[in-house]
């Protein structure tokens, strides 16, 4: 039997960028801008959204020998729009609603009349993500400590 393996192709880099920006949106961000898109295609479930636990592994000093860490809750959907496209949403979490509209933006970043759209949202939350590390960062600096080591002119 002469069987032809498909080759997978790599990971796009865009892709895997925008599935992180959609994890990490608001339910609010996400409906927001399902609710404003003007021509919506039909949504047809293909899998979940469905709430479950993922083992999440460490390895002792970053690249030793690898340990169960412990249960992370996760919510993920599978979906299929009505011109074909599908998309996946996966998060940290039990919202299986943001999950299935991640998915949604997902298989619409595929659409080419849809993707300036999905584009403009992306950037809102990639927006809001980067304010929220800034004041993170201004947060812990305020608290920082600086020591120093006083010589005495004992010498």
């Amino acid at each position: 039997m002469d069987a032809k393996l498909k080759q997978e192709s790599p990971p796009d880099p865009a892709r895997k960028e925008a599935m992180r920006l959609l994890a990490q949106a608001t339910l609010e961000e996400l409906t927001t801008v399902w609710v404003g898109l003007g021509d919506k295609p039909e949504v047809h479930p293909v899998r979940g959204p469905e709430t479950g636990l993922v083992m999440v592994r460490g390895r002792i000093g970053g690249g030793g020998d690898p340990f169960n860490l412990g249960e992370a809750t996760v919510s993920r959907a599978t979906i299929r729009l009505s011109t074909g496209e599908i998309g996946h949403g996966q998060l940290l979490g039990t919202d299986r609603q943001r999950a299935r509209l991640a998915a949604i933006f997902d298989a619409l970043s595929q659409r080419d009349g849809d993707k300036a759209d999905v584009e403009s949202l992306l950037r809102r939350v990639a927006e809001r993500l980067a304010q929220e590390e800034r004041r993170k960062a201004e947060e812990t600096a305020a608290t920082r400590v600086d020591f120093f080591t006083m010589v005495r002119g004992d010498d």
